[in-house]
């Protein structure tokens, strides 16, 4: 059968056509698509406050972290020992899929320290002015090479005593960068801890095997910021350092906020 010239001609244009296509995306330097599928997707952000606190002191972090495109989640700690936080937060985790920055301020550092042990998918530990203990190690041991001691007072409960930090000692302590009445609103509104919290001795060293960052607060008065320094360089933990109080992440978001995706870019 004799093919019109006309439609010859436009067959031949068409098969260059898709030739000079194949050609160009063949080409070195050039992305080749790979069934229109989105780029990767940037880790979810777990954040794990400490003692004297609640999630809510994350606010200011999680609000620049989504405004980045980050998932955010921030965990409600019980404080009612480090063997029980740890298994909470290990069962928390497994709910989540795909890789997770695992976030820990002050006793939450230790929480993460052992929780992350057991979830593969947690890429990279990130210690904000955080306990970071060893093991056998307890957050009581730790702090007691931290001067001047904490003005705490205990509270009897059914289940053991809790402590909180003296409220006319708070702001110096907690938050000596903020004004004196977010600084009281604080001091009114702290979860105290079981004194498990500090007494129960670290059982896991997940900074062995997964990379950790560590910002330290050089006008913190609640974990001196030479014991910071101690506890990061035996972790291997890479390290910044900010003019800032115990209180960081309230103070300081930007500088938090810095640290959470420095480690986050590192998971990819």
């Amino acid at each position: 059968m004799r093919i019109p010239r006309r439609t010859a001609s436009r067959r031949t244009a068409l098969a260059a056509g898709a030739l000079a296509l194949l050609a160009a995306t063949s080409a070195p330097g050039v992305a080749q698509a790979t069934g229109g599928g989105p780029s990767t997707p940037k880790p979810t952000v777990v954040l794990v406050h400490g003692a004297w606190a609640d999630s809510s002191s994350w606010t200011r972090v999680m609000e620049r972290l989504r405004a980045d495109g980050y998932p955010v989640r921030a965990l409600a700690n019980p404080l009612q020992g480090l063997t029980s936080e740890t298994a909470y937060v290990s069962s928390y985790l497994a709910t989540i899929d795909g890789p997770v920055v695992l976030v820990g301020h002050s006793y939450g550092g230790a929480v993460i320290t052992n929780s992350a042990a057991s979830d593969p998918d947690v890429k990279a530990l990130v210690y904000i002015a955080g306990f970071i203990p060893v093991k056998g190690e307890s957050v009581g041991d730790l702090a007691a090479r931290s001067t001047p001691p904490i003005p705490l007072v205990e509270t009897p409960v059914p289940d053991g005593t809790e402590v909180s930090i003296d409220p006319a000692h708070f702001r110096e302590v907690f938050a000596g960068d903020l004004d004196k009445t977010t600084a009281t609103d604080l001091a009114t509104t702290q979860r105290p801890a079981n004194i498990r919290a500090v007494s129960e001795p670290s059982a896991e060293e997940a900074f062995r095997s997964i990379p950790s960052w560590d910002l330290i607060t050089r006008q913190d008065h609640a974990i001196a910021p030479g014991l910071q320094r101690t506890m990061a360089q035996r972790a291997g933990a890479h390290t910044e350092e900010v003019d800032a109080s115990h209180a960081v992440m309230i103070s300081r978001p930007d500088k938090v906020t810095h640290v959470i995706e420095e480690a986050a870019r590192n998971t990819r």
